[in-house]
Parts: C-alpha cells; sequence; structure tokens
C-alpha cells in the first residue's frame, strides 16, 4: 500500500552519508563502524540503506542485525521513523538498517517480491532488481563493515516490507534467523527453505488495507491466520494452535512443537487498522486512510524478545 507520510515527516537525523560499493572495506569487529546512510551498488543498480548502531556499541562486540524494510511507496527514513525501532535498538544493543526499494511508486518505492503485482494489480516493471539478491548481498556487506554476530541476522518489514520479509524466510533462510512482517505475513509459494523458520507476525484486525481476514488486492488474497497456518504447516508444527483469550485489545495465536525449536506467532491487534503497534503517534491525516493506532502492545519489544529466543543455529 502507499504509506502517504513523505510530506507530514521530515527526516532531521545528524547521520552522514558514506559512499561505498558491495567490495566493502572487511572492517568487520577490527574498527569502529558508524551510523549514517550507506550507497551499495548491487547487480548494477544503486542502492541505498540507513544504518543505526545503538548508542555505546563496541567494535569488538558483536551485534546483532536487524533488517527494518518500509512498506510499499515509502522510504528507508520514513520508516525508521514510522517503526520508531532506532529507540530499541539503543535500549537493547541492536544493529538496525534500513534498506529502500527501486520500483518508484509516487514519492518512495516498492519491493519486487518474486511474482507478486504492485498496488493496483500493476506489474512489476521489466528490468527490475532481485531484491532478495539485494538484501542477502547488503547483509555480507554490513557483516564486513560492522560487528555483526552472523546467527543473529532477522527481517522485519511493514506491508509490502512484510511481504518481502516473507519472501526472504523462504529464499534465504540460512542468512535470515527468524522474521517479522507487521501488516503483511505472507508464504510465498513456493517456498524452497528447509529449514524451520521462526516466523513472529502482527496484524490489526481493522486494517482497511491488507484486511485481516483476506480478500484484498490481487497480493492479497487468502487471511492473515492461513498465512500463519501455512508457516506452522512449512515448520512442521503441531497442527492445533493455542489462541488466547482476547485481553487488552489482543489475541495471539501461536504454533508450538515445531522443527529445531522453532515457533510461529500471530498477535492480531483488535480494532488497530494498517499500522506498526505500539509505534510513534501518527498525524490523523493519516489514521484517516489506514485506521487507528494501538498501543496495546509493542510490536518492536516483542519481535525482539522473540529473535533474541531464536538466533541461527549451526
Amino acid at each position: 500500500m502507499v504509506l502517504a507520510i513523505g510530506g507530514l515527516f521530515v527526516l532531521n537525523s545528524p547521520q552522514g552519508a558514506l559512499a561505498a560499493t558491495t567490495k566493502a572495506r572487511a572492517t568487520g569487529c577490527s574498527s569502529p563502524g558508524a551510523s549514517g546512510t550507506l550507497r551499495l551498488r548491487v547487480s548494477g543498480f544503486s542502492r541505498t540503506v540507513i544504518v543505526h548502531l545503538p548508542k555505546g556499541s563496541s567494535d569488538t562486540t558483536p551485534l546483532a542485525l536487524v533488517l527494518n524494510l518500509h512498506g510499499s511507496g515509502s522510504t528507508a527514513s520514513q520508516q525508521m521513523l514510522f517503526s520508531g525501532m532506532n529507540k530499541t535498538a539503543n535500549h537493547d544493543g541492536f544493529i538496525v538498517a534500513y534498506p529502500q526499494g527501486y520500483i518508484t511508486d509516487g514519492s518512495g518505492f516498492d519491493w519486487n517480491v518474486p511474482g507478486v503485482p504492485l498496488v493496483g494489480g500493476r506489474a512489476v516493471p521489466a528490468g527490475s532488481p532481485n531484491d532478495v539478491k539485494f538484501l542477502t548481498t547488503l547483509v555480507g556487506d554490513l557483516e564486513a563493515r560492522y560487528c555483526v554476530n552472523e546467527s543473529e541476522v532477522y527481517a522485519t518489514g511493514f506491508s509490502g516490507g512484510a511481504r518481502e520479509t516473507s519472501q526472504l524466510a523462504c529464499d534465504a533462510s540460512g542468512v535470515f534467523a527468524a522474521v517479522a512482517p507487521v501488516s503483511g505475513l505472507r508464504r510465498a509459494q513456493p517456498c524452497p527453505s528447509t529449514r524451520a523458520v521462526p516466523v513472529i507476525a502482527f496484524h490489526g484486525s481493522a486494517d482497511p488495507v491488507d484486511p485481516f481476514k483476506g480478500h484484498g488486492q490481487e497480493y492479497w488474497t487468502y487471511s492473515v491466520s492461513s498465512a500463519a497456518q501455512k508457516w506452522a504447516t512449512q515448520d512442521h508444527c503441531a497442527p492445533t494452535p493455542h489462541s488466547s483469550t482476547p485481553t487488552k485489545g489482543v489475541m495471539l495465536t501461536t504454533y508450538k512443537g515445531c522443527a529445531k525449536g522453532a515457533q510461529v506467532e500471530l498477535y492480531e491487534v483488535l480494532g488497530e487498522g494498517h499500522e506498526w503497534p505500539g509505534g510513534p503517534a501518527l498525524p490523523s491525516e493519516i489514521t484517516s486512510v489506514l485506521g487507528p493506532q494501538s498501543q496495546a502492545i509493542s510490536a518492536n519489544d516483542l519481535m525482539w524478545d522473540f529473535f533474541r529466543a531464536h538466533p541461527l543455529s549451526s
């Protein structure tokens, strides 16, 4: 969907711009890195990513890395503000990177989810970059630049970014230990991963853009509950989930008994629209389109706890 916040939010960041290529100098844990905007060239395409290092981080202690993907029609800088994840990264001590899509959509960009049309049923333009390749290449680049724990690399994203995150779980499960789609959980078909991927997802019950019960645009057919069940089958979980009694505006559905210690969790945020649960307050110009916000849970806090419990096993 088009997240029309470009004219309402202004990025005011002291982060500098760092010119780079994918042949990054192998600093890793040997030299201090810096927060900033990286310009990368991947497969002939110029790409952008904003990197935030937690306050007080050291170049000698490997940290977890979270890729945080923006929604359709949005940007990396807007996603940084929309999700408010820098604050969580500072508190919990992990690196967060905000990559930017390439396909132009208004004032923002879309992701190339394989075999899936764009908003409004538009076809992906011919010659568009392979974003799975971009994002996996990006992880390698960031591991070379910063002190990253390679067993603690995770992905999250919103809406179109959540659909791309779901794709990463299928196509790059050897890179991403766990994923957390927000307002956009899907399961790719085919899904070649042979590894059970831990999945935690969040979705508003009153989402007008990607309806919780499905039956939306061409890219959005089956329900979010069905998507979670598909992942439970993929991960060889017990067939019957445990669903909590709706309390404090949330219903949690959990699939346990999955292969290799994986787990599938779905938080249905009751009455919330197409938002990031617990995210920064949005102006009425946005909530009038996306639906009401909820502070019942913090998606950032819950996904970080989930990520921390599910590193990539050797």
